[in-house]
């Protein structure tokens, strides 16, 4: 088993407290690039995302957990899944079809830390295939302790006057009824101390009008944790929510924005670029470890330091 202590020494400036946050990631301008429709494929992207393959430091906060990451294939979802593994946790996680090569290799990653992995290519906006995911995550990893809805859609929309219903259903679909019917089938067979921690947005309180739809469905996970938290305080089961901010995910390349704006990415945040996924990982470690025992209905914003 590899133990990975360091960051890459190309990638990272140390200043006397610490990684200086302005220069710990590409800087930008991105070069061009476009993917016709989503899922969008990491191999397409130019710089390749950083998931934490050589940076996420282990510190056994996970050991024995079993946790089911949805869009788990890449960007946010495979730093999670890597860091997760490092922890000591035993990782399941959904993607589509069209995204088997990624799939395999988070998967990869995974084993590759000695823990248990499984992949399910799945449509979220089948409520019975959803249903049968998490069935099989439970029966793959021998139970299940974390729910992490992560699977995102989103397109840029031109206009509220060109927004097609189907559109909006599949957004709404993906990002929020799938949320709904895995915490529903989960819950009843997760134990005290275990975790959900969905994936919400800075669009959730800076909606863009290009992202409508999106937006709308990041601010109703926010109340869906928060709803949620106090629902389930009394199983001893915590509900939280990570806010990612421009983060450099195949999302972006595939969601059909200008070049000139996926060539400036992350620019206009007060750190000057784009997170990369790997910088959203500790965000969900913490909230599943026992480090936060007592926090429960909240958003921690991951966001360059653009105000949530």
């Amino acid at each position: 088993m590899t133990h990975h202590d360091t960051a890459p020494a190309d990638t990272v400036t140390q200043a006397p407290g610490g990684v200086d946050p302005r220069s710990a990631g590409p800087e930008g301008p991105f070069p061009t690039q476009e993917q016709p429709d989503q899922p969008g494929l990491t191999g397409e992207m130019t710089p390749t995302p950083d998931h934490g393959e050589e940076s996420w430091v282990r510190r056994h906060r996970l050991t024995g957990r079993k946790a089911l990451i949805t869009g788990g294939d890449s960007g946010i979802g495979r730093a999670i899944a890597i860091a997760y593994a490092r922890e000591g946790a035993d990782v399941a996680i959904a993607h589509l079809a069209e995204e088997q090569d990624d799939a395999d290799e988070t998967r990869r990653l995974v084993e590759a830390e000695g823990r248990t992995a499984a992949t399910f290519a799945v449509d979220l906006t089948d409520e019975q295939a959803t249903v049968e995911l998490v069935a099989a995550a439970r029966e793959a990893l021998g139970g299940l302790d974390i729910l992490i809805p992560n699977a995102a859609y989103q397109r840029q929309r031109d206009g509220i006057e060109n927004m097609e219903v189907a559109e909006v259903e599949r957004v709404f679909h993906t990002n929020l009824v799938s949320t709904i019917v895995l915490a529903r089938e989960a819950v009843p067979h997760m134990p005290p101390g275990s975790s959900i921690i969905v994936t919400t947005s800075i669009q959730a309180s800076e909606p863009s009008p290009g992202l409508l739809d999106y937006a709308m469905t990041k601010a109703a996970l926010v109340a869906f944790a928060q709803a949620l938290a106090q629902d389930l305080a009394e199983k001893g089961i915590r509900v939280n929510a990570v806010a990612p901010g421009p983060i450099w995910t195949p999302l972006i390349p595939a969601t059909g924005f200008p070049a000139d704006k996926v060539a400036e990415f992350g620019q206009d945040t007060p750190l000057g670029r784009a997170g990369q996924p790997a910088e959203l990982a500790g965000a969900y470690v913490y909230l599943a470890s026992d480090e936060s025992s007592y926090v429960t209905g909240a958003v921690i914003p991951v966001t360059g330091g653009r105000p949530f």
